[in-house]
């Protein structure tokens, strides 16, 4: 396996990447219950020497969901009878992760209202009083 690039500026070594495989569940005739083709993508994202510090912190607070205590992300795909294909598609789902957590967020620009929208919703908001009002009983 080679090594596995996210962006220009990040590059996982293969030797960071551990795999763990086991019986699994779904289609498989008669290997199913014979040949360990579910792969599960272990990687150490704390202690990896892969990323600057910003870049470590980015992905832990991105995919703080999917990693153990111990800031190791796990990444499981059985989606095909085949070891091989879901080891493949495994690393393609890490990548797909570490790109989107590395991918910085825009900063939400707070927009104003209009002077005209605004005269518009208090009026509004004046006659559903008003409606309201009418709607009681008088003495």
């Amino acid at each position: 396996m080679s090594d596995l690039i996210v962006n220009n500026a990040v590059r996982i070594p293969s030797a960071e990447i551990r795999f763990r495989f086991a019986r699994s569940g779904g289609p498989g005739g008669q290997n199913v219950n014979k040949v360990e083709s579910r792969a599960e993508l272990l990687f150490d994202v704390r202690h990896s020497a892969s990323f600057t510090e910003t870049q470590r912190h980015r992905v832990l607070t991105a995919l703080r969901t999917r990693l153990d205590a111990d800031g190791v992300l796990h990444v499981v795909v059985q989606d095909s009878r085949s070891q091989w294909q879901n080891r493949e598609r495994a690393v393609q789902r890490l990548g797909e992760l570490l790109r989107a957590a590395l991918t910085p967020r825009k900063r939400r620009v707070p927009t104003k209202r209009s002077a005209g929208s605004n005269e518009e919703r208090i009026t509004a908001k004046r006659r559903r009083g008003e409606r309201k009002r009418d709607r009681r009983r008088f003495d």
